[in-house]
């Protein structure tokens, strides 16, 4: 048996080059396969509408298609609890190997699904079905990786390196907008419904999670598991019950609540705005092409992967809090305006408009995990901070994009999504606000 990951880890602040680069390469990857098997079914929303459910009600079908998504976020906390109990009883590295695999498997069966024109009413049910299994490893993924990547960062530069894995995600994505785009002429209910290729191409950004998959298992294989817990487990301090010591504690009870409303301003950032995005531009209120959607969303994702490591960077020298809540802060204010330039039906001030929100919100989205892992010990890390942030992203989320779809439909408001923005950001500014900032402390291991 190779005893590759029985070799003892380096230490914080002796990281070499090579090392740090197999670290957040390693932390960075699964993120990337993660969320862009998790976003191309949102990007693909609209036609996975016209592939899994009778012809009818499109709008009817586009919303049981989110409503598959938001089901799919109920099961993320369930996966955070297996997933957390288990990386800190066992490692960090054995569960992210594992919950690579198991996304990348659903993502491509979803991928090879019978349409409902051959199995009726059997093809939603299998494909809301692969969605509670993405949404179980996704529940899995985030407290993991950037769990990972925090306790193997020296000191002084978690905020930065923990970024890079933000950055991952939105690339992924940005992959799959681009994948997208590029197969926007096949994605038709015209070239569905004519055959040829136009009824296989939607499976094929499906099926990119094959080879995804195999390179992520392959890197995450070959490396260590954390100076912190290896150290613990040596020591003989691992938790027998982490949960149990969690919920007993009222400093972790309280931020574990954190962890829950902290990352409200997820809802409108990355589920509304990058997420949703495209549906919502195409939708009969703004009459945007395929094309141009995907080139909205495709250019406000470039955005947000350059801004997200200066945040990181800024976090590390003046602390997570600040960065946060001034983030909070322009997004209330620029959420109605930003969105206005978007509603004129204008390309150009529609990537302008979203360009914008792209800025604000890295200051979250780029400090936001980092700003969980330390407000818990290593002994209950992965288990008290993936359930919070799970829970969170099932109730204010994975409903977004749901939500939105019913809102501007009942209401015939394209200002929603707006609102929704300036109301989730001042939640996040109200929970940032009582926080004790650790940027400048070392990770507790108890």
């Amino acid at each position: 048996m190779s005893t590759r990951h029985e070799a003892a880890p380096v230490r914080h602040g002796q990281l070499t080059s090579r090392q740090a680069l197999k670290v957040v390469i390693a932390g960075c990857v699964g993120i990337f396969v993660e969320l862009y098997d998790n976003g191309i079914f949102a990007f693909m929303a609209t036609t996975l509408s016209f592939v899994f459910f009778a012809k009818g009600d499109p709008n009817a079908a586009l919303l049981f298609v989110f409503a598959g998504y938001a089901i799919s976020f109920f099961v993320r906390p369930l996966g955070a609890v297996v997933c957390g109990f288990l990386g800190d009883r066992i490692g960090r590295q054995k569960l992210l190997v594992f919950v690579i695999m198991l996304i990348s498997a659903a993502t491509a069966a979803l991928g090879l699904l019978p349409p409902y024109a051959a199995i009726g009413v059997a093809a939603p049910i299998l494909l809301v079905t692969l969605r509670l299994v993405q949404g179980f490893s996704v529940g899995g993924e985030a407290a993991g990786a950037m769990t990972f990547l925090a306790e193997h960062a020296p000191e002084g530069k978690r905020g930065i390196i923990t970024s890079y894995a933000q950055i991952a995600s939105f690339a992924a994505l940005l992959t799959g907008t681009i994948i997208g785009f590029a197969m926007s002429p096949w994605l038709t209910r015209a070239a569905i419904d004519g055959g040829g290729f136009g009824s296989f191409a939607w499976r094929i950004p499906f099926l990119v999670a094959i080879p995804m998959g195999i390179i992520g298992w392959y890197i995450r294989r070959a490396i260590s598991d954390t100076p912190n817990f290896v150290r613990l487990k040596q020591e003989g301090g691992l938790s027998r019950n982490p949960y149990k010591e969690a919920f007993k504690s009222r400093e972790h009870r309280r931020a574990m609540w954190l962890a829950l409303f902290i990352p409200l301003m997820n809802g409108s950032g990355y589920y509304v705005l990058f997420s949703y995005m495209p549906t919502f531009l195409t939708g009969k209120k703004l009459h945007f092409t395929t094309g141009e959607g995907m080139l909205v969303t495709a250019v406000s994702l470039v955005v947000i992967c350059v801004a997200i490591p200066i945040m990181g960077k800024l976090s590390d020298r003046h602390g997570r809090k600040k960065v946060i809540a001034g983030s909070a802060i322009a997004m209330a204010i620029v959420g109605i305006p930003c969105y206005a330039l978007i509603a004129t039906g204008s390309v150009g001030l529609a990537i302008l408009g979203a360009s914008i929100m792209a800025i604000v919100f890295a200051g979250h989205t780029a400090v936001i995990h980092i700003l969980l892992v330390e407000l818990f010990p290593t002994r209950v890390r992965y288990s008290a901070y993936g359930l919070g942030y799970n829970i969170s992203s099932a109730l204010f989320g994975g409903t977004a994009p749901l939500l939105m779809t019913w809102l501007i439909g009942s209401t015939g408001n394209v200002y929603m999504p707006a609102f929704y923005a300036v109301v989730t950001a001042l939640g996040t500014l109200a929970a940032v606000s009582t926080v004790k900032d650790r940027a400048h402390e070392p990770l507790r291991d108890a």
